[in-house]
């Protein structure tokens, strides 16, 4: 009995790369989006006086943040995919993660954008993150950068600064989770 749980706790590794792997290659071939949270800014939440195009106003990368992001962004390469849709929230923490990922061009998507100050607005925002992922035509793949508040009321996850999540085409109802990766 000890040799088959150890047995199993051998593989299960195993088998939870081999997931990953088809999580990774669903979003390479366009069945899947990744939705990852910003990397690293110190602090929580948001100030109630943000200016959305004012960085100084605003929760920043630090070092380790940006060092993440740079990760990301080899890390997507490592899986094949060097261009890629990058959409992000406009405030300057996930833009500036989205830049470093160095994968495609970032366009800012105000349904990606923090809801921590105006919480009535979760779900008619998360309803408009839905409408505006199920609009988005096929082609090259997608990645998302927002925020914790987002992408839980999406997913009912809680991701940790820097975790991604494959999300599988089509969202329908709760968003099916392929694979949930940390920094």
């Amino acid at each position: 009995m000890f040799l088959k749980i150890l047995l199993l706790l051998l593989l299960l590794p195993l088998a939870v790369n081999a997931d990953d792997a088809s999580a990774w290659q669903a979003l390479k071939d366009g069945n899947a989006m990744l939705l990852m949270r910003h990397t690293h800014a110190p602090g929580n939440g948001v100030a109630t006086a943000v200016i959305l195009n004012d960085c100084s106003t605003q929760r920043n990368l630090d070092e380790q943040g940006k060092r993440e992001a740079g990760d990301w962004g080899e890390r997507l390469r490592r899986h094949g995919i060097t261009e890629a849709r990058v959409y992000s929230s406009q405030f300057c923490r996930a833009l500036e993660t989205a830049r470093l990922l160095n994968v495609g061009e970032v366009e800012p998507a105000p349904a990606l954008n923090s809801f921590f100050l105006t919480r009535e607005r979760r779900s008619a925002q998360t309803e408009q993150l839905k409408q505006f992922i199920t609009g988005l035509e096929p082609g090259l793949p997608i990645v998302m950068i927002s925020h914790q508040v987002n992408i839980s009321a999406l997913t009912s996850r809680f991701p940790a600064a820097g975790e991604a999540l494959i999300l599988a085409f089509p969202l329908t109802g709760r968003p099916e989770v392929l694979a949930s990766i940390r920094p």
